[in-house]
């Protein structure tokens, strides 16, 4: 069997998995942000005996080729060849990956992206991240940034002729959907738009409940999101997009998302393409469980 953690920057949870993409929950914990000793001693608390291999999905993102990972909410994370350094600390072979790609690998192997070739699984949420999954596989490429569409100075600054500004990213480029699609991201864009602050999910709820002024911010969120979604479809072939995070809660806006891109990729189809995810609570810890069990000697 497997020690599965899905780590975030608050929380650890913690399964165990006896085959793979099946988990039985152990228990969460604080996430140790700034001791390292103290974080592998919290993984282990929750290592079972006999227990083969550890796989962990977490919030950042690993080099395939040196091991180091960059991760900005858990610092002493930052830059080590993490799945060494806990291999040492506890005794067993370690598998980490990143938790989009988690994610991805999760519905590609028994959720919305299962029986599809290339799968593109995105989150919407306290940011704009993505994972790739071909064949069964995820897809790292260079520095383990593949699937990231998050990132790049690509936002539209006058959609729907609405003049936008291109906002600061936290990962110090200007223009990124990360900062404008996200849930924060709307709530920014809201806020110029209409002057009104007010949070994701009460803008959502406006919108369906047919205010004008969230109706803006959403046809603005949706123009300014799916030209570069489209984009990605058309350069890695994917023909299904599950979607995780915050605002994949709300069913018509991801299916407004989906209309938009179906009407700006190359291959035409009926059926809808962006669409929830399946695995909606345990995500992370299935996709680890599905590439442990293939990448460790169990």
């Amino acid at each position: 069997m497997l020690a599965v953690f899905d780590i975030g920057g608050t929380r650890i949870r913690a399964a165990v998995s006896d085959s793979a993409g099946m988990v039985a929950g152990l228990g969460e914990a604080a996430t140790p942000l700034h001791d390292f000793a103290a974080f592998t001693a919290t993984l282990a608390r929750f290592v079972p005996q006999g227990a083969r291999g550890v796989a962990i999905s977490i919030a950042g993102c690993v080099d395939p080729d040196t091991g180091h990972i960059r991760i900005a909410n858990i610092p002493c994370l930052d830059g080590r060849s993490l799945a060494a350094d806990l291999s040492v600390g506890l005794g067993l072979p370690v598998w980490i990956g990143n938790d989009a790609d988690c994610f991805a690998l999760a519905e590609a192997g028994s959720g919305a992206g299962q029986g599809h070739r290339n799968v593109f699984g995105i989150i919407l949420g306290t940011g704009v991240g993505g994972g790739l999954v071909i064949d069964g596989r995820i897809v790292s490429g260079a520095g383990g940034f593949a699937g990231e569409w998050g990132h790049g100075p690509v936002a539209d600054s006058r959609p729907l002729g609405r003049d936008v500004p291109r906002f600061r990213c936290g990962c110090g480029l200007v223009g990124c959907l990360d900062a404008v699609g996200s849930a924060r991201g709307m709530e920014k864009l809201h806020l110029h738009l209409s002057g009104q602050q007010a949070s994701s999910i009460t803008i959502v709820a406006a919108w369906q409940d047919g205010d004008s002024k969230a109706a803006e911010t959403v046809a603005v969120w949706t123009e300014i999101m799916a030209g570069p979604l489209a984009m990605v479809l058309n350069v890695v072939g994917a023909s299904i997009v599950p979607v995780g995070g915050g605002l994949s809660n709300a069913q018509p806006l991801v299916a407004g998302l989906d209309a938009a891109v179906r009407a700006r990729v190359l291959r035409r189809c009926t059926d809808p393409v962006v669409v929830p995810a399946r695995h909606r609570i345990e995500p992370g810890l299935i996709g680890a469980s599905l590439a442990g069990w293939g990448a460790l000697p169990c």
